[in-house]
């Protein structure tokens, strides 16, 4: 018997997987592609090839899309009870289980489809990127640092970056991903900040928790800490005048993240997560401006 599905039917399901994939918030995109961005342009000595750029950044859409459906469904007991996340697709019965499990199947393929466009290196780093993208979300049960781990999850890009550019990761490629693992930290732990309450009643560990009356202090000994990566990465590839104007722009978009925090509000503490947008942007602008007018 043929199974017929109405076009109402078809679009709603379609809204509600984008929702699913927080395609409507392009924040979480955007901070993923930005170290990506930093990778394949130094690897590319300012030239990325174009096949390796088109399959990195369609692949930053797919992978964060997949970690955010992964992430509702290793949440779907918790979600309902915070404020923030109770009306998110499955946590208000929109989308079943069953039903995002299989939209990150499509996903995961669909984004290792892309990669075997790619050299057999970083067809291999794939599988590590996507076991670090599927087990992030169930961190949080089990570790106190569950940022932390999304920083490795979120920067193996990097390395990816370099070994289907170049078929080999060298020594300024790890200094750049720890940058990119602290970075990835401090901003989630912002937002673990907008949660705090309500993690504490749930039993959700986070940093924001871990960290504590120290949260600021430690952040801001972090943001100093990944500055100083980033200059070591400048020193060692013999940058000049151009990278380091867009670190000096960074800097300026950490502090004033700081400021933000400083009273721990929760909308000031989301508002300093998305700044990070910026903070990224700041940094690729250096290095393409770098390769492209020196």
């Amino acid at each position: 018997m043929a199974i017929t599905i109405s076009r109402e039917r078809l679009l709603d399901r379609l809204i509600q997987y984008g929702l699913l994939a927080r395609l409507h918030r392009p924040i979480g995109i955007l901070i993923l592609l930005w170290p990506t961005l930093w990778a394949l342009w130094i690897a590319g000595n300012g030239k990325p090839n174009q096949l390796v750029l088109t399959v990195f950044c369609s692949g930053v859409v797919l992978m964060r899309s997949a970690g955010c459906v992964i992430n509702d469904y290793a949440d779907r007991a918790f979600d309902p009870h915070v404020e923030r996340t109770k009306l998110r697709p499955i946590a208000s019965g929109r989308v079943k289980p069953k039903e995002a499990l299989a939209l990150f199947v499509v996903l995961c393929f669909s984004a290792f489809g892309l990669v075997l466009l790619l050299n057999n290196y970083t067809i291999i780093l794939s599988f590590a990127g996507a076991f670090l993208a599927a087990s992030y979300p169930f961190m949080k049960r089990y570790t106190q640092l569950p940022q932390a781990y999304l920083g490795i999850a979120f920067g193996w890009a990097v390395p990816m970056a370099f070994a289907a550019q170049q078929n080999t990761i060298p020594n300024e490629a790890w200094i750049l991903y720890l940058a990119v693992v602290l970075w990835a930290l401090v901003y989630d732990t912002m937002y673990a900040m907008v949660d705090k309450d309500d993690d504490l009643k749930i039993g959700v560990k986070s940093t924001a928790i871990l960290f504590g009356r120290y949260d600021r202090f430690i952040m801001g000994l972090l943001q100093i800490v990944i500055i100083g990566l980033l200059i070591k990465t400048g020193l060692y590839l013999k940058f000049g005048i151009y990278y380091y104007l867009g670190l000096v722009t960074a800097s300026g978009f950490a502090v004033y993240e700081q400021v933000l925090i400083f009273e721990r509000d929760k909308t000031k503490c989301f508002k300093a997560f998305l700044n990070n947008n910026w903070f990224g942007a700041s940094v690729f602008a250096g290095i393409f401006f770098e390769y492209l007018l020196t």
